[in-house]
């Protein structure tokens, strides 16, 4: 095991300053790095998404011409997907889980410092083409849309070329996360926490890291096959040498869809401690969840082509697909179901992290809602490519995802830095997320619905009111995350009052958050409190 000191020569000292951040072992220290990454490539993808929606505000408003729009859209895609909420739940599991089970660390520190390095590497190496097309090099960055659907990803500028060694970065990075999660939690549980023992947060990241490994090679074996299509003259997509860019779209979906997955589980594992701890009940249904972890796991790999049903699917495999897509609700309705019995009955309060957790079962559960509506294959050859996928899909990976992410950072803040956030700017930050989010996207659905196509820079004026209002809304929401900013930044500066051992003692008297699986029924039973 990894103690995290430097060697040089016969003296052994603990390395500070920068040399602590660059070559650290520490799961913590690394925990932090990842969050620190990914929460300011968050702010960087949500500046790009104000872009947009200025672009959008109006008809003909023309501040991006059409290939920087197509540009910014693409990495707005790439840097939130894979840069930005990634990372973030890493992090959490890079902080979290070793404690959770009474490892000492992660099971295979050098690994996990290479693993992160490589996301600024990658994050770079997205921006470059910016930075030659300042010098008069190139034609920018990557715009094909993040799906960089084929024939059109093999006939685009050198953009796509950087895009695709940035995903083999953060594929490799992903693959060494999963890798050292998974040997982590089957070889150093602390004696006597069986696999049914773990908590839910544990659970959750184990059935991830498995996803992760299943899915992310696929994906990375698809753009080194584009990579050969452009530049060593084989013809895997391109129609013209008598290739499929059907195929790009089935390898592409096989990893696409268990993504979304993939950020939404682990933030869902965060929920069910959050819940619990502000209903002052034990977590319900723990073995229920765990099983519908397995369940989401294995049906996410079976439903991929449920984005593919324009793109002339034989009927039995729409069938098969529609069918499989509206299955998968069964095991998320289980984990609904846990969280609403975790309240029921409980002695709720309603501090930040479990005002954001409220709203992630609510936005998530429009966005899961409005998903049964696109499964349908009938429907979804109105709703495709229009603005109605694009608020479904913020619903689900917004609503979902980063709700969560921003709950787990107002809870376990206090824990990390020693002092206390300030409640009352994280209640306007939620408030103000809440309402600038559902102006925003909201909107979207009669959008699609009326016929607006996405990833346009312009559009006809009968749509212009509801645009009007989305991107004031998302003004709204992405001037709320700098109250979020400020907070995180006092915090750690200490500016707040210092946090107790047991943080939420005083509002709950009881803390669940590392809590073994509840006693059988726990449906009824209530804490004692001292």
């Amino acid at each position: 095991m990894s103690t995290g000191v430097l060697h040089t020569g016969h003296e052994v000292h603990p390395p500070s300053g920068w040399r602590r951040w660059l070559f650290t072992t520490n799961h913590k220290d690394i925990g932090i790095l990842y969050l620190v990454f990914g929460f300011g490539m968050l702010l960087v993808g949500g500046s790009l998404a104000m872009l947009i929606r200025t672009e959008l505000m109006r008809p003909t408003m023309a501040i991006l011409s059409p290939e920087a729009y197509n540009q910014v859209i693409t990495l707005h895609g790439l840097i939130m997907v894979f840069a930005a909420v990634m990372p973030i739940t890493t992090g959490l599991a890079n902080y979290l889980i070793p404690m959770m089970i009474g490892a000492p660390d992660m099971a295979l520190p050098r690994l996990n410092n290479w693993g992160f390095w490589l996301l600024p590497a990658a994050a770079v190496t997205l921006v470059i083409p910016i930075v030659l097309k300042l010098i008069g090099i190139g034609n920018g960055a990557i715009d094909t849309g993040w799906t960089m659907y084929a024939p059109l990803s093999v006939q685009a500028g050198p953009g796509v070329d950087f895009a695709i060694f940035a995903i083999i970065m953060l594929g490799m990075s992903s693959l060494m996360s999963s890798i050292n999660i998974i040997v982590t939690i089957f070889n150093l549980r602390t004696q006597g926490m069986t696999m049914m023992k773990m908590p839910i947060f544990v659970w959750s990241w184990l059935i991830t890291a498995f996803l992760l490994i299943a899915v992310f090679p696929v994906f990375i074996g698809a753009v080194i096959m584009l990579f050969a299509d452009r530049h060593l003259g084989t013809n895997f997509f391109n129609p013209a040498g008598g290739g499929d860019p059907i195929l790009w779209q089935h390898l592409f979906w096989f990893f696409g869809h268990p993504e979304v997955y993939i950020l939404f589980l682990p933030t869902a594992g965060i929920l069910s401690h959050i819940l619990a701890t502000f209903s002052r009940k034990p977590m319900y249904g723990h073995r229920a969840q765990i099983y519908a972890y397995w369940a989401i796991g294995i049906m996410s790999v079976m439903v991929w082509a449920h984005h593919m049903f324009t793109s002339g699917l034989s009927v039995p495999v729409t069938l098969y697909f529609m069918y499989s897509t509206m299955a998968i609700s069964v095991p998320v309705a289980v984990l609904f179901f846990c969280w609403i019995a975790t309240m029921w009955r409980g002695s709720m309060t309603f501090e930040t992290p479990m005002l954001f957790a409220l709203g992630y079962i609510v936005l998530f559960g429009i966005g899961g809602l409005t998903g049964l509506a696109l499964a349908d294959a009938v429907a979804d050859q109105q709703y495709h490519n229009s603005y109605f996928l694009v608020a479904h899909f913020h619903y689900a990976l917004f609503g979902g995802p980063v709700m969560g992410i921003i709950a787990a950072a107002y809870y376990y803040l206090p824990k990390v830095t020693g002092y206390m956030y300030n409640e009352r700017l994280g209640k306007w930050h939620f408030w103000l997320t809440v309402i600038g989010f559902n102006i925003t996207f909201m909107p979207q659905f009669f959008l699609g619905i009326a016929g607006m196509p996405r990833r346009i820079p312009d559009y006809a004026l009968q749509f212009a009111s509801l645009n009007m209002m989305s991107s004031l809304g998302a003004f709204v929401l992405g001037s709320a995350q700098l109250l979020f900013v400020y907070n995180v930044i006092r915090t750690v500066r200490h500016a707040g009052a210092k946090a107790t051992d047991r943080v939420w003692e005083g509002a709950s008297g009881l803390e669940f958050t590392l809590s073994s699986p509840p006693p059988y029924h726990s449906f009824s039973v209530q804490p004692v409190v001292d």
